[in-house]
């Protein structure tokens, strides 16, 4: 799979991750752990970032950020994870709300891996 579909397919998990948060914090459920989303390597595209990125890829300046970026995106869901397992839904909704540190977080992260897409035109 090349760089930019591996970009557009992380947006869309992503982007379905917010949801999995909505439907953990109505239902007090999830299939994973706060702990396994926290890590930022075990999401298809965090293992692609650790693991198996070309290295001229990887060597762009886009791709620092992004890592980074990404992190903060499972630490702040896995955060948001545990708040909504623990019945917290108030705050948890708080932590996912727009104009939250997850909702920036995941916003650059976006922008910045887009940006990257088109450093690869």
């Amino acid at each position: 799979m090349s760089t930019h579909d591996e970009i557009d397919k992380a947006v869309s998990a992503h982007g379905m991750w917010k949801q999995k948060l909505r439907q953990a914090i109505d239902t007090g459920e999830c299939e994973s752990t706060p702990e396994r989303v926290k890590c930022d390597n075990n999401c298809s595209f965090g293992k692609w970032l650790h693991e198996r990125i070309d290295s001229q890829v990887k060597s762009m300046p886009q791709y620092n950020d992004v890592v980074a970026l990404h992190a903060d995106f499972h630490k702040e869901a896995g955060a948001i994870l545990a708040l909504a397992l623990d019945g917290h839904k108030d705050e948890a909704k708080q932590r996912l709300a727009l104009g939250s540190e997850f909702s920036k977080v995941s916003a650059n992260l976006t922008k910045k891996m887009h940006e990257w897409q088109k450093a690869l035109e």
